[in-house]
């Protein structure tokens, strides 16, 4: 679990004196952050740099992959002499899975691809933040940072990836575009359905699981001021990142790296386009959802899939079903009895 958490509005003011309790004489510490704030001093000008301190803006445009870490941690470990005092990420599920990666990949030999799968890191990694600016990918508590490999999308999951500090400021989360809160909010949500749908799920798990449904219930499905939203929706987010971290997600998101993997689709888009066909396995979860869509005018993209060669959606396939532990979840041991090629080619040339 993540040891330290700062919650209010206007909490992002305290991030210079977290950090001044770290700094180590001659150590930097690097701020990553999304570039959609490179030229918003609002944000950056409360940022207090010292010494060789450094921001490095890096875009959220496209999936966070091993080997954008690996060129970090060289490029860190080519400029610095000294191992960073800390990693400071700020931004969305991108830029926060970039921060725990890179921060876990200083301390440990080899690339960011050695480390994807469970338990696999055995340094402690460098001292990092995570400041979320948009809610619902529960990045800010999980114990995984989602990379897109050479061969597998697949994340770093180990006791050593979550922040050891986190600071949660709901007025950070202003002016996000109505389509892209709808989709990360809605990562929130299924990570919601499928927890507490899951053969994994246990007290801890369902307690956290429960309390995020019933905000996301609130937020999407009552008129609430956007203030109220921003508060409940960051809540949310944390809730539904303690109960996956506790169970584990299902086909939704199984079936979404997939599409990540082999179209490039966003994370919370792409479990949004999957939800919608999951009628079969969610029935609930999915009717409400698709209330949501309606109350928010929101228009799902169509025919993602068509007219992909054979060759693609095989690999789409062999992404999603290799992700045991999530089909598990979803539909126990036995999983493969009724899940196989011919059933995600058939779900995937829907989308």
């Amino acid at each position: 679990m993540v040891p330290r958490v700062v919650y209010g509005k206007g909490s992002f003011n305290q991030l210079s004196e977290i950090v001044e309790q770290k700094r180590i004489t001659g150590a930097a510490f690097i701020y990553l952050i999304d570039d959609v704030f490179e030229n918003s001093t609002d944000l950056t000008c409360r940022i207090k740099l010292k010494g060789n301190d450094e921001i490095i803006f890096v875009s959220a445009k496209e999936e966070p992959k091993t080997s954008q870490v690996d060129e970090i941690v060289q490029r860190l470990k080519s400029s610095y002499t000294l191992m960073p005092g800390g990693i400071i990420g700020i931004g969305g599920g991108t830029i926060l899975d970039l921060t725990k990666a890179v921060s876990i990949m200083l301390k440990n030999p080899g690339k960011a691809e050695d480390y994807q799968g469970w338990d696999l890191v055995k340094i402690p990694s460098v001292y990092h933040v995570g400041i979320p600016t948009i809610s619902g990918t529960g990045s800010e508590i999980s114990r995984t940072t989602v990379l897109t490999g050479p061969t597998r999308k697949l994340g770093i999951n180990s006791d050593f990836t979550p922040f050891d500090q986190v600071i949660l400021d709901p007025d950070l989360t202003q002016g996000v575009p109505k389509h892209q809160w709808f989709y990360t909010a809605m990562d929130c949500y299924i990570h919601c359905i499928e927890s507490l749908n899951g053969h994994f799920l246990n007290a801890f798990s369902q307690s956290y699981g429960e309390k995020a449904l019933e905000l996301c219930h609130e937020v999407f499905l009552n008129n609430l001021s956007d203030s109220k939203k921003r508060e409940m929706l960051m809540m949310a987010s944390w809730h539904g990142g303690m109960s996956i971290a506790y169970s584990q997600v299902g086909i939704a998101h199984a079936m979404s790296y997939g599409l990540s993997y082999v179209l490039g689709t966003k994370h919370g888009i792409g479990n949004c386009i999957v939800f919608d066909h999951l009628e079969e396995y969610y029935p609930t979860g999915v009717k409400l959802f698709k209330e949501m869509k309606e109350k928010h005018n929101i228009v799902l993209p169509q025919g993602l899939c068509k007219g992909l060669s054979d060759k693609d959606i095989n690999t789409m396939i062999q992404v999603a079903m290799s992700l045991d532990p999530l089909w598990e979840n979803a539909l126990g041991k036995n999983w493969r009895n009724q899940i196989n090629a011919e059933v995600l080619e058939r779900m995937y040339r829907k989308m």
